[in-house]
């Protein structure tokens, strides 16, 4: 496995870029995140890498942050995302806006990403929601402490999402609710009368 390269930039043409390392060209795919942070044609570069290797091709990827590499190859471990959604989604937003996404279920965000369908962006949230703690940890600061209590719009949502309603599905239902300073329980009750009309 290629961990990462440091060499010269020779080419930057988003998403290829080429980094020459001991006189050999490596070739390698990179998501708009990265290449903001890209210096000058000519530079020296560090990046870290993922290779994918498939019967047509080795494939390999650049990311400017460790955090970034995290995340791309937890996507690729989604059934459905490949190198060029993952790098998509990377494209399109932070790896800490996309952990927030995922953490309040907020599939209208997702379908904002190029090649993001609907179902698509469900199965992200339901196959990345439980890692993102895992995945954010303390490094990213993403994960809430043990202790920190969660608002009763989330207590809900997630108590919704255990009775078998989807994801699109609460957010209509708690939108159509409104907040008001009700409790948790109240919100569900509300939640459940709507969805019974």
């Amino acid at each position: 496995m290629i961990a990462s390269l440091r060499g010269r930039l020779i080419a930057k043409h988003p998403p290829g870029l080429v980094i020459e390392v001991g006189g050999v060209g490596y070739e390698c795919e990179a998501p708009m995140s990265t290449f903001y942070h890209l210096p000058a044609v000519g530079a020296e570069v560090t990046l870290r890498t993922h290779l994918v290797v498939r019967e047509d091709a080795h494939l390999l990827f650049a990311f400017a942050t460790d955090d970034e590499r995290r995340l791309f190859r937890g996507l690729l471990k989604v059934s459905g995302i490949g190198p060029k959604i993952a790098l998509a989604i990377l494209s399109g937003t932070s790896v800490q806006d996309f952990l927030s996404v995922i953490e309040a279920e907020d599939a209208d965000q997702l379908v904002r990403v190029p090649g993001i369908g609907r179902k698509t962006a469900e199965r992200l949230i339901i196959e990345m929601r439980d890692r993102v703690k895992d995945f954010g940890g303390a490094h990213l600061g993403l994960a809430r402490a043990a202790d920190e209590p969660r608002s009763a719009k989330q207590e809900a949502s997630s108590a919704l999402l255990a009775l078998g309603y989807k994801p699109p599905e609460i957010s209509r239902l708690l939108g159509a609710v409104g907040e008001d300073g009700m409790s948790t329980e109240e919100l569900i009750r509300h939640a459940l009368k709507v969805a019974a009309t």
